[in-house]
């Protein structure tokens, strides 16, 4: 019997069974790339304008800032490399799938030790259940960019834990430090570890040991930076944050929020509950035998669960709403946690079975995506961001400017999305002034914008009159005819008001 066989209980078997357990790298990579090629292929194909997440990401990115006003700078910094090395728009989401498989490779390396490679898959084919992973995945975001980092942070503390080896710690350091330049979401994260330090009778002899504190020099190392701009500017991204939460009403918004947060979590990890179910039904007297001890089952039931019970915690706390899509990094260790839980002996029926509720969930979220952007817009007229004339918008006002002024565009004063489009679109690549607020773009010169010039642009509402949030900055522009545009697919159009404000 084969090493990972007698890990995860299974005995060797031929088909799909025997498969995995001979080549588990090739069964994983299969999976991989499967996973890769479909949600890569999806959005570019049936994406026409690219979503506002990117937008915003090719606007701030291309500033180099070590901090903006809204959220850290790195999956800006990551989406501006693709541009410049492919400037195409499937790099963009191959850019999130990588993310992606990043955490699911970062699963199955933890998982491997503990349930073999049998198990390892079925532990990262759970997890694929969730639309995290999936669906909403193909827009690089802020939420994307932490997968990698809290796979790696969960595969690192529990290696470090188990074998102490100083590269284990340097990783966990690296990992938590790095989460910070996703999302400042990484206290969720770091608290549940710090506390199990504490707390667990096994992990806290490794205080006495170098390990944590290179863990913690490196997090600090690497979080330094950009925590030093956060000081230098007062923190000027918490306030956005602040305002995403719902505010406080009273004392019920402490059970109220918390509890619509952990349903909208349940909710989202019912197709994960549905793919290992056959984990657990039909149960049988024999149970598998793996390598998990007790201390390997609590540390992964603190990578499940610890941070999801944190961020629970956190909305009681403070009464504060969170948003649910906050879950996406929060379960990607449930999938190991269920499988050590079960403790089923994986033969090859109960793995078919498995594999085909996962292939089921899967091809689900395929045929939705599909329909909702091929299907559906002949139907419910629904504006849908992704089919913006963003190109049309940026060819027709760029030339508007040049037929005007004889100049290149430098510069747009509008919204991140109406004036984002303008300049990602648009081949002078200009700089947009964010809501035509200088604070927001500190790295804007005002006396330059005025000596080349600008062109002023909105969407709805008085097209006659430059809106009243530009005129600070670009009250004297003249204000041209308006004119509407045809969405890129299905109904509807968008109403164009303009202005150029001509170089002094």
């Amino acid at each position: 019997m084969s090493a990972a066989a007698e890990a995860s209980g299974a005995p060797e078997s031929s088909g799909l069974t025997g498969w995995i357990e001979s080549r588990p790298q090739a069964a994983f990579a299969a999976f991989l790339a499967l996973h890769f090629a479909v949600w890569t292929a999806l959005p570019a194909l049936l994406y026409a304008n690219l979503p506002l997440d990117l937008i915003e990401a090719l606007i701030y990115g291309r500033e180099w800032q070590p901090g903006y006003d809204k959220l850290p700078p790195l999956p800006w910094w990551l989406v501006e490399v693709m541009h410049r090395i492919f400037d195409a728009d499937a790099a963009y989401y191959a850019l999130a799938q990588i993310s992606v498989i990043v955490a699911f490779v970062a699963v199955w390396a933890t998982a491997r030790k503990l349930v073999g490679a049998t198990g390892a898959l079925v532990s990262v084919l759970i997890i694929d259940g969730m639309h995290y992973l999936q669906y909403t995945a193909v827009k690089f975001n802020h939420d994307v960019i932490q997968l990698p980092f809290w796979g790696l942070a969960g595969y690192a503390f529990h290696a470090a834990l188990k074998r102490g080896r100083p590269g284990h710690w340097a990783l966990l350091g690296f990992s938590l430090g790095a989460a910070l330049w996703a999302k400042y979401f990484v206290v969720v994260l770091a608290a549940p570890y710090v506390l199990f330090l504490l707390l667990d009778r096994d992990a806290r002899r490794t205080l006495a040991t170098p390990g944590p504190w290179l863990a913690l020099v490196v997090a600090l190392a690497v979080a330094a930076p950009h925590v030093i701009w956060l000081v230098q500017n007062d923190f000027l991204p918490l306030t956005y944050a602040e305002h995403r939460a719902t505010v406080v009403r009273g004392w019920f918004d402490h059970v109220l929020h918390p509890v619509v947060f952990t349903g909208s979590q349940i909710f989202f990890l019912l197709p994960t509950f549905f793919i290992a179910s056959a984990l657990f039904w039909p149960r049988r007297n024999e149970l598998a035998q793996n390598a998990a001890d007790d201390f390997d089952r609590r540390i992964v039931t603190l990578l499940a669960f610890g941070p999801g019970i944190a961020m629970i915690l956190l909305t009681a706390l403070s009464g504060r709403g969170a948003i649910a899509m906050w879950g996406y990094p929060l379960w990607l260790y449930v999938g190991l946690w269920l499988v050590l839980t079960a403790r089923t002996m994986l033969d090859l029926n109960r793995l078919t079975r498995l594999v085909a509720a996962w292939a089921a969930v899967f091809a689900i979220f395929v045929i939705v995506f599909a329909v909702n952007y091929t299907v559906l817009p002949l139907i419910d007229h629904r504006y849908r961001a992704v089919f913006f004339p963003g190109n049309t918008l940026a060819a027709a006002l760029t030339q508007r400017f040049h037929d005007a002024t004889g100049q290149k565009l430098d510069y747009v004063v509008g919204s991140m999305w109406d004036g984002g489009n303008l300049a990602h679109y648009s081949p002078d690549q200009p700089q947009v002034l964010i809501d035509g607020l200088p604070q927001r773009t500190p790295w804007i010169d005002l006396n330059d914008l005025h000596r080349k010039g600008a062109i002023v642009v909105w969407i709805g509402g008085d097209s006659a009159h430059v809106p009243a949030a530009f005129v600070t900055v670009a009250g004297d522009a003249e204000v041209g005819a308006p004119f509407d545009l045809p969405m890129r697919r299905g109904s509807g159009e968008v109403h164009i008001g303009w202005a150029i404000l001509k170089p002094q």
